[in-house]
């Protein structure tokens, strides 16, 4: 979309390389384990991959006594979290440190009747309150407190992490997943490559990553730059890596499961074999039972299984940290917890869903730091951030939403959340991006209203980036 706007440059981010080193474990790892658990092993080989997978239980004592009851005997909870592990095999990624973090926790839902799927991703600077779990050999023990959702695996390991989002979201939890990255390349390369779509060209020096706009194919080694880099994508804030990283894993999904490598049992083979290498597991999610929850999900529409942020908001209190909305965040656990759908959720619905909706926000005003702090909350109502900026000309008197033909439909929607901002189409431009443009008369969004639930919905794998 060309407007005559140019965008300055984006900042050095300060984020030392250790963090950015361990991002990229997190969502290459989350990838992987969600493959597993939505795919499953669907050909005869589950003997020969059972050696590939280690195993470690958790046990009751870990979980307590008030776990929350299984509502829906048949349908599946799996958490999944990403291992910052950085010895053995992993050592060449950084430097050795002792222990193990986690950057990310999701949980992955399968339906009892197989019909749909949910991966709920929980931000890791959420500050919630944590459980008391017990010390072992290996874990100094957590004491009851209010702290980030993700200090529980430093703290008491997988168990612990187990019992804080079960204690959270009163959710009952089947298995668990821990992974970590090093058959990442050779699981997108084994799948044939996976397609993710530029909104401009990326040439990035820390991710080693070039590569011009528009949808393309990643072989393995570009793959582990497209999710290495952060701040020459999006808006460079955690949330907007979520959403990402979610889109990553819906385009892994889609390959894994079309045709071309379902009924290719060498390629297939080859996804599970780098797969089922890079997870531990408790001793009941086995590739066996793997198989036959795949066999139960053959036919899966992929548009029925979803991507879901809980939804957040920053914190007052505590800058840098985000707490759960409520109630929106009770009723996507509930929806969860009952086994039920999303689809049927009522309240705050818009004609356009926010989810596919792509925004570019440009700040045409002196006040630093403002697009991306309204990227932020356009993020957490539910829309996809292309990019942030500022204009080439300051000040702007008036904040415009522009549009081309194709993205008129989309206009509605994010001027019903916006105080007060004018249209302006342009006619030339093919694309339905829409691009916000902060000015001088800008006073804040809309308040959201407390029966505004469209964010639980989420986006669903058919999504496609190029479509913006």
């Amino acid at each position: 979309m060309s407007s005559g706007l140019v965008d300055a440059p984006p900042s050095e981010s300060g984020v030392p390389p250790r963090r950015r080193r361990r991002w990229v474990r997190w969502v290459v790892g989350i990838t992987l384990a969600v493959v597993l658990v939505v795919v499953g092993a669907t050909v005869s080989i589950t003997a020969m991959l059972t050696g590939n997978v280690t195993h470690e239980d958790v046990s009751e004592a870990d979980l307590g006594a008030t776990r929350p009851p299984k509502v829906a005997t048949s349908a599946m909870n799996v958490l999944v979290v990403g291992s910052d592990q950085r010895d053995g095999k992993n050592a060449k990624y950084g430097h050795s440190i002792a222990g193990e973090r986690t950057d990310t926790i999701m949980l992955v839902h399968v339906s009892s009747e197989r019909d749909n799927a949910m991966v709920v991703s929980f931000p890791r600077d959420s500050l919630v309150q944590l459980p008391a779990c017990r010390g072992t050999k290996k874990f100094p023990g957590q004491q009851a407190h209010l702290g980030m959702i993700n200090e529980s695996f430093n703290s008491g390991g997988i168990g612990c992490t187990w019992k804080t989002i079960e204690s959270l979201t009163r959710i009952h939890i089947d298995h668990y997943v821990k992974v970590d990255f090093t058959g990442f390349k050779s699981m997108v390369n084994a799948v044939g490559g996976v397609q993710v779509c530029l909104p401009e060209p990326v040439d990035d020096k820390k991710a080693l990553l070039r590569l011009p706009a528009g949808r393309q194919t990643l072989n393995g080694e570009q793959a582990l730059g497209y999710v290495r880099a952060r701040y020459s994508l999006g808006d460079g804030s955690d949330i907007g890596r979520i959403q990402r990283q979610q889109m990553f894993i819906a385009s892994m999904i889609k390959k894994v499961m079309s045709g071309d490598t379902l009924t290719n049992p060498t390629r297939l083979y080859n996804v599970l074999n780098a797969g089922t290498k890079a997870v531990t597991t408790d001793s009941g999610l086995t590739p066996g039972v793997m198989l036959d929850l795949a066999t139960s999900l053959k036919g899966i529409d992929i548009g029925s299984i979803r991507f879901i942020t809980t939804p957040w908001h920053y914190s007052l209190t505590q800058p840098g940290r985000v707490e759960w909305v409520q109630p929106q965040a009770r009723k996507l656990f509930q929806i969860v917890a009952k086994d039920q759908s999303v689809e049927g959720v009522k309240g705050g619905q818009t004609k356009v869903g926010r989810s596919k909706i792509t925004v570019e926000v440009r700040n045409g005003t002196w006040r630093s730091g403002l697009a991306t702090e309204v990227a932020a909350v356009l993020e957490q109502r539910g829309y996809h951030i292309a990019k942030t900026g500022d204009t080439a000309k300051k000040p702007q008197a008036k904040t415009t939403i522009m549009y081309g033909p194709t993205g008129e439909t989309r206009v509605p929607t994010l001027s019903n959340d916006i105080l007060k901002a004018t249209t302006r189409q342009l006619p030339a431009a093919r694309t339905n991006r829409l691009v916000l443009v902060i000015g001088d008369d800008w006073k804040s969004l809309k308040p959201q209203r407390a029966d505004d639930t469209e964010a639980i919905k989420g986006f669903d794998a058919t999504h496609d980036t190029c479509a913006a």
